[in-house]
């Protein structure tokens, strides 16, 4: 806890008035600050440890066009603007046992469901209840009028890593057994990434659960949002 220092009671606390560049700075750092929270906002999850995201596909959306000769801008004497840019602005959610997991972002949609939600360990025979999360993950797909998905498939670090990507694969490939006959319309990508891509951290048990899964990813065409 920080005490603040008073001052007597006879001494007036001067108002200091700010140089127009040092309210400038200001201004130019709040509006950085601004930028940087709408790149990096989160909901309910951390964000993945891979940088490269297999699934990841650029928003497509215009940039917003910025007069560089506005006054309201109030850059710094010599200041010019840099590139625009449009920040894609990632939302995950999974629930409280992270069986399943929801990435959306301007472009995508990615459901995720762990490998003992779909499987028996170490096999690629799904499971009695695996059914009703695919079919529930086939109507999502229906309600965004997709017509290209990925089925990609992940595991943990143990065992070898030729094992994992021919697990993983077969795996992608099950998950895509069952949406297909529901997803006619839909021209598939399936693939095997084996211990590539973490989520979380290898190092216990709870990670390696969230690592071994299967994602099914869509392009956002305008369809219902949940």
């Amino acid at each position: 806890m920080t005490t603040a220092m008073q001052r007597p009671a006879s001494t007036p606390t001067p108002i200091p008035t700010a140089p127009r560049n040092a309210e400038r700075r200001r201004i130019a750092f709040c509006a950085t600050v601004v930028v940087f929270l709408g790149a990096t906002t989160l909901w309910g999850a951390s964000g993945a440890m891979a940088d490269d995201n297999p699934t990841a596909v650029p928003s497509a959306s215009p940039p917003v066009e910025v007069d560089a000769n506005s006054p309201g801008l109030m850059l710094g004497d010599g200041a010019t603007l840099g590139k625009v840019r449009v920040l894609d602005i990632k939302s995950i959610v999974e629930d409280m046992g992270g069986e399943e997991r929801r990435e959306d972002t301007n472009a995508d949609i990615t459901l995720a469901l762990q490998a003992e939600v779909l499987f028996g360990k170490d096999s690629a025979k799904l499971s009695g209840e695996a059914n009703a999360r695919i079919n529930a993950i086939a109507e999502e797909i229906k309600n965004q009028n997709a017509t290209k998905v990925r089925v990609f498939g992940f595991t943990d670090n143990l065992g070898t890593s030729a094992h994992g990507d021919v697990l993983s694969k077969q795996r992608a490939n099950a998950v895509q057994g069952v949406l297909a006959p529901k997803l006619p319309d839909v021209t598939f990508e399936i693939r095997g990434y084996g211990e590539q891509y973490p989520i979380s951290s290898n190092d216990t048990e709870e990670g390696r659960k969230k690592n071994r899964r299967v994602e099914v990813s869509f392009p956002r065409t305008g369809g219902s949002q949940n």
